[in-house]
Order: structure tokens, then sequence, then C-alpha cells
């Protein structure tokens, strides 16, 4: 069987094919579905570092997905109609730099993480996955509280973001500015799986008596990788709300929450290109069979539930039979 790292190469290999075809084809279209997989991948990257390694079911990880695309939205809209944010004593600027509006998305996401999951993680199990699903809705309902931002109809960015060096509103620099960050994120999220964290998070997954004999006290690790988690999915709304110039409480509802979860959980839990494979499918799925049928959705449930029943791993574990060398 081929084995799991041959299969991540492939994988890499063909989200990048995809739009370089496209560029060549002139269908920019290809360029998007495939700008749409890289960034829905890297918010179930965030969440993967939460569940396949800390074993933590967040039904509310949009909410740090909308918290990134409100960042990015609201920087844009108050840069472009010239006004600042904030009036006396302290004047804030909008801004339309790509690489600021991503650090204040990261920075913004990751408290809510930290101010989340300080609360959520006294709980676990379902509890936890219910108190999680309650920070996230309550959130969407602050969303659609702010008129000053359109409330319930969201804010439009009319022109993309700017980042130096390249022209964002051609289609294959900015997928090429999502490919790279989905790498690093991807590097990152190994880099923590093989280090001493990840280790120790793994195994208060697995056991936490054992973690706490050792010293260790699995409360603040599972904090440090939510708050991680957060962070990186937040970064993926900024990247969202530019892709599609347009921010709206959608990107923060349980929908989308449950959306990040069954892309994990296609690809693999814990598998490290497992949130690629399962956005691939999804972006496909969406696409193709939607232009066939409005009930798409029963054939992504069709998928998930053979994934379930049949390939534990997910398609990665399937298609390499569990083989991770």
């Amino acid at each position: 069987m081929i084995r799991e790292r041959h299969l991540n190469a492939l994988v890499l290999g063909a989200l990048l094919a995809l739009p370089l075809w496209g560029f060549w084809a002139e269908a920019p279209f290809m360029i998007t579905l495939a700008t749409r997989a890289a960034i829905l991948a890297l918010a179930a990257v965030g969440l993967n570092l939460a569940l396949g390694l800390g074993g933590l079911v967040s039904l509310g990880h949009a909410a740090f997905f909308g918290v990134g695309g409100y960042a990015a939205g609201i920087l844009a809209l108050h840069a472009q109609s010239f006004t600042p944010m904030m009036t006396w004593p302290i004047t804030i600027q909008g801004t339309t730099s790509m690489p600021l509006i991503w650090l204040v998305a990261v920075v913004a996401s990751a408290l809510a993480a930290l101010g989340i999951g300080a609360l959520s993680l006294r709980t676990s199990g379902v509890y936890f996955i219910m108190i999680t699903l309650a920070f996230g809705q309550m959130l969407y309902y602050f969303a659609v509280a702010l008129p000053a931002y359109g409330g319930e109809d969201g804010v439009s960015i009319y022109v993309r973001n700017a980042f130096p060096g390249l022209n964002t509103l051609r289609p294959l620099p900015f997928f090429a500015i999502c490919y790279v960050l989905l790498g690093l994120a991807l590097l990152l999220s190994w880099r923590i799986s093989v280090s001493p964290f990840g280790l120790a998070l793994s195994a208060a997954r697995q056991s936490e008596a054992r973690v706490r004999t050792v010293g260790i006290e699995p409360y603040r690790l599972r904090l440090v990788a939510f708050v991680i988690s957060g962070a990186i999915t937040g970064l993926a709304g900024a990247l969202f709300a530019d892709l599609n110039r347009f921010v709206s409480p959608a990107m923060l509802s349980w929908h989308l929450s449950g959306e990040f979860i069954v892309l994990v959980v296609l690809g693999g839990v814990g598998r490290l290109l497992g949130p690629v494979v399962g956005a691939g499918l999804f972006v496909f799925l969406e696409h193709w069979l939607g232009g066939v049928s409005d009930h798409w959705m029963i054939f992504l449930g069709a998928a998930l539930l053979l994934v379930v029943l049949f390939a534990r791993g997910g398609l990665i574990g399937g298609l390499t039979a569990g083989s991770r060398s």
C-alpha cells in the first residue's frame, strides 16, 4: 500500500496543480475553487490540532473563523471609507495590508479562544461540545446585533487587501498566498505533534491520570492547544473574507463549525493532511454535484457515513492502510 508521506506529497501536488492548470487553460474559476479548498483546509488544520491531538470536539470553532473574518472586514472597511475605527482618546485607522490584517486576526482569534477555552475546558465530553456551541452562538448573535457593520447583512469589502510585491486581485497570486500559509500551518502542526508538548497533549487525550502522575496538568496543555487552534482558524477566516470580499454572521454559525468537523473526519482525525483531503472532497462535491442537485449534501452525508463505517482513519487512513511512515 502507498505510504502516508507519499500520499501527502501527492495531495499537496494535486492542490497546486489544479490552479496552475486553470491558469494555463484560462479558467480562473478553477483557481478560485482551489483557493477556497486551501482556505477551508487551513481552518480545518486549526481544528485538527485540537480534535486530533487533544481530543477536543469543538462545535464552536466557526467563532474563531468569524472573528478573523470580521477583523479583516472591519479593518478594510475603515481603510476604504477613510474613517477611523475609534476616535478620541485613541484613533485607530483601518488598513488594507494583508500582513497587518493577519496579525490582528490571529491575535483577536487567539484571545477569543483563550477566553472561551479557559471556561469550556473546565468541562469535558458532551458538556464541552455544548458550551463551545453556546459561545459560538453568542458571538453569532453579537455580530447580528452590530448595525455599524451591517448586522445580519454583513460587510462588503470592495477591494481585495494588498500584499507587498503581489497583485492580489489576480486569482493565481492570491492562491499562492493561501497555499503558502496552508503549508506553514501544516508544518507548525507537524512540529507540534512530534514535540514534547504534542506528545504530552496526546497522552492527556488517552489518559489524564497518567499525565497528572508525572506532574503535568492536562488543562494547561489543552488550553494552549485550543488557543493555537483558534489562531490558525482565525487566520483562515481573514483569508476567506478576502476571497469573498464579504463578511457576515454566517461565518460564525454552528453549521460552519459542523462542516469543519466533517472535513477533519472525512480526511482523517489526527492525520496531517486529513483536513486538506476533506476540504478538497467537500469543494468537489459542492461544485460539481451542486450543479446537479440542490440536495448535494446527501452525497456528502453518504461519503461521511462510508468513511465512519469502513475507514476509521478517514480517507487517508483507508488509502494508506493505517501506515504513517
